[in-house]
């Protein structure tokens, strides 16, 4: 009789090597998990990375980023209000509604530096990112992604006892930087305190101009500005063709041009120089009240006509920096919605130096072809070309008082920034 000394071997069940419960979702090829995830808004993203492993790992992937940008540039954009009345700076957003009769409601957004710069002004909004500036001192500046939380604050410059400051905040697609532009304004004087007054009207204004690259450590020295100061209606610049946009009065290369009324100044990104854009010849004004705007990727000008007849001109240059190009691609009559404020009530800031000069600004195109409009005592209205006709733009939870951005929503990082 043969002893079989060999013990049994058991059958033990094959697992995968990393040891992980797949589940249908982690089964999915990248490519089709990449479509997937495309087409869903960022905060929706940002939920789908606890899904599974598979999808954390390919949210954190460079090329989601900079795909979904890309595709994010050619929707509606996010509209995020700034409020600082009645008490405290606040940050909130809101969707664009997929219809009519669809209410969207507004959400809140945290400031994880709200400890160290409480007030904030914003400066400009690029690709997803942020640019804030104190509104105290100007001399902290925060780049923010608003929907991940992901800020660096920039080296602190030098101050002066007596400046104005105006930033701007922009991307060339040429060189694939982003930049924050300082333009500071000072007087020096040296006499004694008894004559401060006197001296700050009679010393010549100084200006300098500061340059921080993303990435970067520093701030770097572009020389002087070639202008006096910048229009209080423009002092966020419009960044399009890799340049910053300003209006201006004054001096510009030692010439004095308040003649001409408002001139439009642009800062190149690239070669970190000053440069005088031509403007529309308006038909209805003079060209010393009007705004500038970005409309579909192209520089625009914006007048109203504070007259009986209210009309809006929308000018578009269809070619950059060619003056012939500038095109009058809409002129109807402005409308004034009911304002939800006493005007003798309004907060002086709100006001301004001309209450009864009604301040409106056009923001951006929509998809459907709408132009949104903002108003200066907290109204949004959507003035549809075709039907001829302005609609009330109302969202859940608004701020009474607000300023508007035109934002993109995007997964950019400030350590390593999308470069399109």
């Amino acid at each position: 009789m043969e002893l079989n000394l060999e013990k049994p071997i058991k059958k033990r069940r094959c697992k995968p090597e990393d040891d992980t419960r797949r589940n249908g979702l982690d089964r999915l090829p990248n490519d089709i998990a990449l479509d997937i995830l495309l087409r869903l808004p960022v905060i929706s993203l940002l939920q789908s990375s606890f899904v599974c492993r598979s999808w954390h790992n390919l949210r954190l992937d460079q090329n989601l980023a900079t795909l979904h940008l890309s595709q994010a540039v050619n929707r509606d954009p996010l509209l995020i209000f700034h409020s600082d009345y009645p008490l405290r700076n606040e940050l909130c957003f809101a969707e664009f509604p997929a219809s009519d009769d669809d209410e969207k409601t507004v959400r809140k957004i945290s400031t994880p530096f709200s400890a160290s710069m409480p007030e904030f002004t914003m400066e400009g909004s690029c690709n997803g990112l942020l640019c804030l500036s104190d509104t105290l001192y100007r001399e902290a500046v925060y780049i923010y992604n608003p929907l991940t939380r992901d800020y660096k604050e920039l080296p602190k410059t030098r101050q002066y006892e007596d400046q104005t400051v105006v930033c701007g905040f922009g991307y060339h697609p040429g060189t694939k930087e982003y930049k924050v532009v300082k333009i500071v304004h000072h007087r020096i004087t040296n006499f004694g305190s008894q004559y401060v007054e006197r001296t700050k009207r009679l010393a010549k204004l100084r200006s300098e101009v500061l340059v921080f690259t993303l990435g970067g450590n520093a701030w770097k020295n572009a020389g002087r500005a070639p202008f006096s100061h910048v229009d209080w209606r423009s002092r966020q610049a419009l960044c399009t063709n890799g340049r910053l946009h300003w209006l201006s009065f004054g001096e510009y290369n030692g010439e004095y041009n308040n003649v001409r009324g408002l001139i439009i100044v642009s800062f190149d990104l690239a070669d970190e120089n000053f440069y005088e854009v031509p403007r529309p010849d308006f038909s209805v004004i003079d060209g010393r009240n009007y705004h500038l705007a970005v409309l579909r990727g192209c520089l625009s000008a914006a007048v109203f006509e504070h007259g009986l007849r209210r009309d809006l001109e929308i000018w578009v240059m269809k070619e950059y920096n060619v003056k012939e190009s500038w095109t009058k691609e809409f002129k109807f009559k402005g409308y004034v919605p009911d304002s939800p404020w006493d005007n003798s009530l309004l907060p002086v800031r709100i006001r301004g130096s001309e209450p009864r000069r009604l301040t409106l600004k056009v923001l951006c195109v929509l998809e459907n072809g709408g132009i949104l409009i903002e108003y200066h005592f907290g109204r949004l209205a959507v003035y549809d070309p075709e039907a001829g006709r302005f609609r009330i733009m109302k969202f859940k939870g608004m701020p009474s008082l607000f300023r508007t951005v035109v934002h993109t929503e995007s997964l950019n990082r400030i350590v390593l920034p999308i470069q399109l």
